[in-house]
C-alpha cells in the first residue's frame, strides 16, 4: 500500500478514536472526523465510503496491532501475554466505543470485522504454536470458540459500571481462555 494512503487512514483511523473519546459516535460527523485528522471531505471519501466502515477499520487495526506483538507459543506461558494487556488497555481507553459497537444497538458490519479479525488472529496463533489440546478440533472451531470466549468477556467488562481495572479483565479472559481446569493466575 502507497505510504500516503496509509498514513491518511491511520490519521482518520485516530482521528475518529479521539473524537469518539469525547463525544457519541452518533454526533461525530465526517467533517469533524475530517477537520481532526487534517483532511478535506473528499479525501475522507477517497478513503472510506462512510464512517461505519472507517469504524470498522480502526478497530481491526487495533487487534492487528496486538496480533502483531503475540509472541509464538511453544508451550503454555505463566501468564497472559502482553500483548493482550496492551489490547485490553486499548479497549479500556476506548469502552465506550466499543460498548456501542460490540452491544446489541451495535453495528452488524463492525462486529462481524472485530470478530473476522480476532478469528483470524486466533487460528494463526494456535496453528503456529506448539501448545497441545486442540489437536482434534479443527482449526475454524478452535477460532470461533476463542473469539466468541473473548468478545463475551470485552462485552460484559465494559458493560460494568464501574468498570474493573484492565489488569482485572485480563485475569478474567485469562481464565476463560484457560477453562476450569486451567491454572488460576
Amino acid at each position: 500500500m502507497d505510504p500516503r494512503i496509509a498514513r491518511t487512514r491511520s490519521s482518520l483511523q485516530q482521528a475518529l478514536l479521539e473524537l469518539a473519546r469525547e463525544s457519541p459516535l452518533e454526533t461525530i460527523t465526517v467533517g469533524d472526523i475530517a477537520e481532526r485528522a487534517g483532511v478535506n471531505r473528499s479525501s475522507f471519501y477517497q478513503h472510506y465510503s462512510d464512517k461505519e466502515t472507517l469504524l470498522a477499520d480502526a478497530l481491526d487495526a487495533a487487534a492487528e496491532e496486538a496480533a502483531a506483538e503475540l509472541p509464538v507459543l511453544e508451550e503454555l506461558p505463566d501468564g497472559p501475554p502482553a500483548a493482550l494487556v496492551a489490547y485490553l488497555a486499548h479497549v479500556d481507553a476506548n469502552a465506550d466505543l466499543y460498548r456501542r459497537a460490540l452491544g446489541e444497538q451495535g453495528s452488524a458490519v463492525v462486529m462481524a470485522r472485530v470478530r473476522g479479525t480476532i478469528e483470524t488472529v486466533v487460528r494463526d496463533a494456535v496453528a503456529g504454536s506448539g501448545v497441545p489440546g486442540f489437536d482434534d478440533v479443527p482449526i475454524d472451531v478452535v477460532a470461533a470458540g476463542i473469539t466468541g470466549s473473548a468478545l463475551g468477556v470485552i462485552r460484559a467488562w465494559v458493560d460494568r459500571d464501574p468498570r474493573p481495572p484492565v489488569e482485572t479483565a485480563t485475569a478474567w479472559l485469562w481464565r476463560m481462555l484457560l477453562g476450569p481446569s486451567g491454572p488460576a493466575r
